[in-house]
């Protein structure tokens, strides 16, 4: 059973103490304090998935940037080439690959966060720490990959003559959108799969879809003005419009998109906290 709540009674001797082991109850009740304390349980947890990832690898850290790499060829020759999909004036291969640098980041971690919890069955019935971290630590360790492959983004920047704005100072904005919404996604993820296993079979096909719901291989202008406010309910488009717009000094994205994606993005992470505390209690048994 999950551990919330601690009640130490004293029976016989002075040094007997019994511990009496609740789980927690209300919506208020997420205990959020604790995650803090067990804040080196969450490096340890981080690192050892950054380890597991590249370990007896013989290119080790550098697949980070071959993945989005293979991905922006194929989506330069099939849509940017073949296609012919507009990229607002910016070479299609930059265009596409400063989308799929927050893409990827976003894919890996709710994809692992996703399946955090079934991963860690002996660690989640063995010991009481705060369920919370499973899921943020998978989110936490892709965004080594992320700054290795946006060394890439740096080098491609060059080539193509591109010169930071003012506005890449805006940048970790976007990409702390880009993990609260990946966090917010795992933890519904990942409590719903603790009890319904075809949760883990459904989320791969859930990223093929949410990659092409999103802007990564067109732009959002080819989105009618009518089904704009619909569209930026995904939270993934205001981040791939920012990362483009600081990155690349592309016109202006309209902020009104931004903020309902961010409002959305809130939402689900506080939505997501609630049910899988509500859920926490539970994972004991079923995992």
């Amino acid at each position: 059973m999950n551990v919330t709540q601690y009640d130490s009674i004293a029976r016989g001797t002075s040094d007997e103490v019994i511990t009496v082991i609740r789980p927690g109850k209300g919506f208020t009740n997420l205990e959020l304090r604790a995650v803090w304390q067990f804040r080196e349980l969450l490096y340890f947890l981080v690192w050892r998935n950054v380890k597991v990832r590249y370990k007896q690898t013989i290119i080790g850290s550098a697949w980070a940037i071959i993945q989005p790499l293979m991905a922006m060829l194929i989506f330069t020759v099939i849509f940017g080439g073949l296609a012919k999909i507009p990229s607002d004036g910016l070479p299609y291969s930059i265009f596409a690959y400063t989308a799929l640098l927050p893409w990827t980041y976003f894919s890996q971690a709710v994809t692992g966060s996703g399946a955090s919890l079934i991963g860690n069955s002996n660690l989640v019935r063995k010991v009481y720490f705060p369920r919370l971290i499973i899921p943020m630590a998978e989110v936490a360790a892709p965004l080594i990959d992320f700054f290795v492959s946006f060394s890439a983004l740096l080098v491609m920047m060059a080539w193509f003559g591109i010169a930071p704005r003012w506005s890449v100072l805006a940048l970790p904005l976007f990409l702390l959108l880009a993990l609260m919404t990946a966090f917010a996604v795992g933890l519904w993820l990942s409590a719903l799969n603790a009890r319904y296993r075809d949760v883990g079979h459904a989320v791969p096909f859930l990223m093929q879809i949410w990659l092409y719901a999103s802007p990564i291989v067109y732009p959002v202008s080819l989105i009618p003005e009518q089904w704009r406010l619909l569209y930026s309910l995904n939270p993934m488009v205001g981040v791939i419009e920012g990362f483009r717009w600081t990155l690349l000094g592309r016109e202006v994205p309209a902020f009104g998109v931004i903020a309902v994606g961010a409002a959305v993005a809130v939402v689900l992470l506080l939505g997501g906290i609630i049910f899988f505390k509500r859920m926490e209690h539970t994972f004991a048994d079923v995992i």
